[in-house]
């Protein structure tokens, strides 16, 4: 190719991508109005400020059992687990409208791949506790993250005990 083909080429896709550039908007959109929430009456065991569908109202209302823990290398839903996941449906079935995810988490050893495999199934687990307890399927989202979003930072058994995790969280 000579100069002169590879200039015009050059400055061909030059013209294109500056065509396609994105330009500011002529106006923008107003700023959000705040608002009071009402007045929600507070549940028996739960924070006396918080909102029902909130993590915080869902924290409240059902202690630590936001999230259940898992030994290395397995999935299954031992005792402790089906204990806090059934506290969990309590609440799911007192507000039918709160749709969640449910985070599984793996700790630092094995490889990415491993950990993000492991991790979803954990989290597909504890999903099919609560449909198993009557929690629709369809208000469920199952997200993994493997190994990226540690608890406990350090390489020890008590870290790697903390990061073996499902936990839900509510969708705003």
């Amino acid at each position: 190719m000579n100069i002169k083909t590879a200039t015009i080429l050059l400055l061909a896709s030059a013209t294109g991508l500056a065509a396609c550039s994105k330009k500011a908007p002529e106006t923008l959109p107003p700023e959000p109005v705040q608002t009071a929430a009402p007045a929600q009456p507070v549940q028996p065991g739960t924070s006396a400020g918080a909102v029902p569908g909130t993590q915080a109202h869902f924290a409240g209302a059902v202690g630590s059992s936001t999230t259940i823990y898992f030994d290395t290398d397995r999935y299954n839903v031992d005792a402790q687990d089906a204990a806090a996941l059934q506290a969990q449906a309590q609440y799911f079935a007192r507000y039918p409208q709160i749709t969640f995810t449910i985070e599984g988490h793996a700790d630092e050893r094995g490889t990415r791949e491993y950990n993000l495999a492991l991790a979803e199934r954990r989290a597909d687990a504890a999903k099919a506790y609560l449909v198993s307890l009557g929690v629709a399927a369809n208000r469920i989202q199952v997200l993994s993250y493997g190994k990226e979003r540690p608890i406990a930072l350090a390489s020890n058994e008590s870290a790697w005990a903390q990061n073996r995790r499902a936990a839900s969280v509510l969708i705003n």
